[in-house]
């Protein structure tokens, strides 16, 4: 089956932001029980909100990144430290953004979430060298 112009604008965003790599591994990972949950995932996230052009891929970045550490979800804030090596978003920008966390968030979300960011943000050097 076809997929709709929103999930293909969705795919092209998603896979700017988190890498081909990800997405692949992703895709590949999809069975019958999670495909239309993916599908709402790349329509709805990547495809609407993600592709607006109200804001730069860094400022949603960095967005995302505050969210989620406020709400504790470590595993995709892990992924989204990842992939500031494509939106533009520094160390310095995730330190900033996280420091906001532990003002109206709480210090125990924004100290898991330093915790997490120094080794994802180490990862990424390590990669890079």
């Amino acid at each position: 089956m076809a997929k709709s112009p929103l999930f293909e604008r969705g795919m092209v965003t998603r896979r700017a932001v988190l890498g081909d790599k990800h997405v692949d591994g992703a895709t590949a990972r999809k069975t019958d029980f999670d495909d239309d949950f993916q599908t709402l995932i790349t329509e709805g996230a990547w495809g609407s909100v993600w592709s607006r052009p109200g804001l730069p891929r860094r400022e949603r970045s960095l967005l995302t990144l505050a969210l989620l550490a406020a709400l504790g979800h470590e595993e995709e804030f892990a992924m989204h430290v990842r992939a500031t090596a494509n939106t533009g978003a520094t160390a310095e920008d995730i330190k900033e953004a996280l420091l906001h966390v532990a003002i109206y968030a709480g210090v125990p979300a924004a100290n898991a979430a330093f915790r997490i960011a120094k080794q994802e943000l180490a990862k990424l050097q390590e990669a890079a060298e």
